[in-house]
């Protein structure tokens, strides 16, 4: 066991020294979103919190036809694009698509106008859902997953806690599949990364950008753990180290890509994956071969399944603790449990987990006993109960597969952070409101105010009023006062409700003379 610790330790300080990750948000857009602007702009610009790979650049003209933009720079976080020639008036849609440095692909679309909006509003190319290759990337991570944690865990339990090779057989036909799965889910990387079709799957494209995102390196790591424990299952030398290190390398290839190993703070969150990794795969992997070794007259079933009982305490305490540690900062409020698909998946794995809990209780406390008498029967049951509980498990690998799908309710708060920003334009003048942060609760209010045609208007004054007739929140009006940046402010603004506010912005020009202007205004939870 010291040589396991000392393992642990020395793979736990390479996860702890890797670099950070998160779930990439769009900070700023130029034109920015909303906005009418007088004249073509020769580049566009993306600026995200953290540096990107753009995937698919795409601009939507007026006239609903896509153009491919392909000429771009990367300045750290800002994705400089050159824009097409000649663009004419109208409203125009920028759409990107980017990986994340968490390895997962972000997309989005900003609106602008140039000159004028387009009467029939802004060509927005709706995202839809690419139902094979979503498939595909589920069922290819499930496939990996028996791989590492029923195959991987299983070898390990076989040399570390069973110590024999009783129910290796279909352990090894699990790390085949495994294996066999770890390729085709890089092309489905690469095909929903791209937002390429199914048709796809053999463009050298595609598999390029599967292996070079940071999935690829996991898929490495796994697909080296998976080979150093298949090895293990034969080699009759130097078997208990090859399964350690490929036990070790689970963690790893979790540890360095995915949603909760990006999250922040990055000393807690990567650790937690590892160590959440690896106490699911020694007591997942424990059960298959220990039900195995039950069923089979060998005399050391008996030793194995008490080692396994003095061990699999220490193994729940871990993973409950990097569970609630992981839950509670990817959660964020207790009711995102209720209102997200992430907390939605989060509730079903739990209610999994649970029985799985209460099962591996009954076994230990009542089955346990009575298969420690040697009674063939009593063996027997045990066996049969934990094999209902490898199925269970199975239903937890297909549940969590489906978090791939949903982002956190923390990314979703760091969009949330960024400003709700609104162009109102008129014949007779035009204001940008800008609220921040863009969602309920203390703001701070902008408003820039100008002629039609984009030139300077010097207000008496300016009058910010905002309703929410659809959540029976009537008018909140403030005076606005003008700062010396040449914005209107508006300070110590609480807005209680989310979903889509009536703006009303009433500019005052002259004692006879006000332009009132109108649109609305979408807040975040």
């Amino acid at each position: 066991m010291r040589s396991l610790a000392a393992t642990l330790l020395v793979l736990l300080g390479l996860v702890l020294a890797s670099p950070a990750f998160g779930h990439a948000a769009l900070l700023a857009a130029d034109p920015a979103d909303g906005t009418v602007i007088a004249t073509a702009p020769p580049t566009l610009s993306l600026k995200f919190d953290e540096q990107v790979s753009p995937v698919v650049l795409k601009l939507i003209e007026p006239d609903g036809r896509g153009v491919t933009l392909d000429r771009f720079s990367l300045d750290g976080p800002t994705v400089s694009i050159v824009a097409p020639q000649n663009l004419g008036n109208g409203t125009y849609a920028l759409s990107w698509r980017v990986i994340s440095a968490d390895g997962h692909p972000v997309g989005g679309t900003t609106v602008f106008s140039i000159g004028a909006a387009s009467a029939g509003g802004a060509p927005v190319e709706q995202e839809t859902v690419d139902w094979p290759v979503r498939i595909g990337v589920w069922a290819s991570k499930v496939l990996t997953y028996f791989g590492l944690f029923l195959g991987v865990g299983g070898v390990f339990f076989a040399r570390w806690i069973g110590r024999s090779d009783a129910g290796l057989r279909p352990i090894r036909w699990l790390l085949v599949v495994g294996l066999l799965a770890s390729p085709p889910a890089i092309a489905f990387q690469g095909l929903d990364a791209l937002g390429a079709p199914f048709g796809g799957l053999f463009s050298a494209g595609v598999w390029r950008e599967g292996f070079t995102s940071s999935f690829g390196l996991s898929e490495a790591a796994a697909g080296g753990a998976m080979v150093l424990a298949l090895v293990a299952s034969f080699a009759p030398r130097w078997s208990r180290m090859l399964s350690l290190v490929a036990f070790v390398g689970v963690g790893l290839s979790l540890a360095v890509t995915g949603h909760a190993s990006a999250a922040e703070p990055q000393w807690l969150t990567r650790p937690a994956v590892f160590l959440h990794t690896l106490a699911v795969a020694f007591w997942a992997g424990s059960l298959l071969p220990l039900g195995l070794v039950l069923r089979a007259p060998a005399s050391d079933a008996i030793p194995a399944l008490r080692r396994f009982s003095n061990v699999i305490p220490f193994a729940l305490g871990v993973l409950l603790i990097a569970g609630v540690t992981l839950a509670i900062i990817q959660l964020a409020e207790p009711q995102e449990l209720l209102t997200t698909d992430y907390g939605h998946v989060f509730l079903v794995k739990m209610a999994l987990v649970v029985v799985l809990l209460l099962l591996g209780a009954a076994n230990r406390w009542r089955l346990s006993g009575a298969a420690e008498g040697n009674g063939l029967g009593a063996k027997h049951r045990l066996a049969t109960m934990i094999g209902i509980e490898t199925l269970l498990v199975v239903a937890v690998f297909a549940v969590v597969a489906l978090w791939r799908f949903t982002p956190p309710p923390r990314a979703l708060l760091e969009a949330a952070a960024q400003p709700a920003f609104v162009h109102i334009h008129t014949d007779k003048g035009m204001a940008e409101l800008t609220i921040s942060p863009g969602h309920t609760g203390p703001v701070d209010a902008q408003i820039y105010v100008a002629t039609a045609d984009f030139g300077p208007l010097v207000a008496k004054g300016v009058t910010l009023d905002l309703a929410n007739k659809g959540k029976g929140i009537e008018s909140i009006e403030r005076k606005a006062t003008l700062g010396a940046d040449g914005f209107w402010h508006v300070s110590g603004l609480t807005l209680p409700a989310s979903g889509e506010w009536q703006v009303e912005i009433d500019i005052l020009v002259s004692d006879f003379d006000e332009i009132d202007l109108s649109d609305t205004i979408e807040l975040c939870p």
